[in-house]
């Protein structure tokens, strides 16, 4: 019983933990860079640069993972119907095979996005 009360907020320190080692590192580094002379403005986005924003690349993410999983889907079920494949071995891998392929696709597009 105790185990499992600890697990929890062990989670969440750990989290914590390592946003806080990230904002302190980040803050060091920037004073260090302050210390040594350079422009504060190299700390902030330049406005010109055109990104993409994080709910299109959301959508677009599960939008192709999305079809992946059907497209394995339907071609599982031709495997299993046409062919004679277990279903039991067609479906999961298929449908596993497509949607890696929607996600790999989905990197692709989204990292030519940004160009």
């Amino acid at each position: 019983m105790g185990a499992e009360v600890i697990i929890l907020p062990a989670i969440l320190g750990v989290i914590f933990g390592i946003y806080y080692v990230y904002i302190s590192a980040r803050n060091k580094e920037r004073m260090a860079l302050i210390d040594k002379g350079a422009d504060a403005s190299i700390f902030f986005n330049s406005k010109d640069r055109k990104v993409t924003p994080i709910w299109k690349i959301i959508i677009l993410n599960l939008s192709l993972l999305c079809m992946g999983i059907g497209i394995g889907i339907f071609i599982a079920g031709i495997l299993d119907k046409a062919i004679g494949v277990d279903e039991d071995i067609a479906y999961p891998g298929t449908i596993f095979l497509m949607a890696g392929i929607g996600l790999y696709t989905s990197f692709t597009i989204t990292k030519n996005l940004d160009k």
